[in-house]
């Protein structure tokens, strides 16, 4: 899965371009106006953040060998899993709620990163009390530390989409302050 995901990657780079030239195309030829106009530009955006979403996805993917390699603690890979549980929620949430042009279930699923980020600042303390309870943890935690920072910043990318869907879909801009609950540049860990 982890070399497939790798591989796909440049799949993903591809479809963003096309996207992109047939979006410039089309508001070269056609001039899209109100809602068609915020629907093309709504899709180069969120095509943006599909892409960025696979390019973090290709470097989680390629640091599983390497942990795969390393004896983890079960605790640890049980909160890796937990939150990366959180993030395929909030991908297929977007997806289905923008489907569904529920712009309410958006706005919602948009303050549910909070959740995410709840989980990166938990598992970036836990990796970190590892590291410093046994040297030996130091390798595969540091590759655990990037894939959960990988993680939260697809959830960020996520939001980026709800957030965009929701204009497309309303016209109007969520509210710029949403909930952030990542705290690990604001406070270290308790020895």
């Amino acid at each position: 899965l982890a070399q497939r995901v790798v591989s796909d990657d440049a799949i993903m780079d591809a479809r963003q371009r096309e996207l992109d030239d047939r979006a410039i195309t089309l508001i070269a030829k056609r001039q899209p106006m109100a809602n068609d106009l915020r629907a093309v530009v709504g899709s180069i955006r969120m095509a943006g953040d599909l892409e960025r979403i696979g390019d973090l996805a290709k470097n989680i993917a390629k640091r599983v060998g390497t942990v795969g390699l390393s004896v983890t603690p079960h605790d640890l890979s049980h909160s890796i899993d937990a939150m990366a549980q959180l993030v395929l929620i909030q991908v297929q949430g977007v997806v289905d709620e923008y489907a569904a042009a529920d712009a309410a279930a958006l706005a919602t699923l948009r303050n549910n990163d909070e959740r995410i980020d709840v989980k990166y600042t938990s598992v970036f303390r836990e990796l970190l009390t590892y590291m410093m309870e046994d040297p030996r943890n130091i390798t595969a935690c540091t590759h655990l530390l990037f894939c959960a920072k990988n993680l939260e910043r697809i959830g960020d990318h996520v939001t980026n989409i709800a957030e965009n869907a929701y204009y497309v879909l309303t016209g109007t801009q969520l509210p710029a302050n949403r909930p952030k609950q990542d705290e690990t540049a604001m406070s270290a860990p308790a020895a």
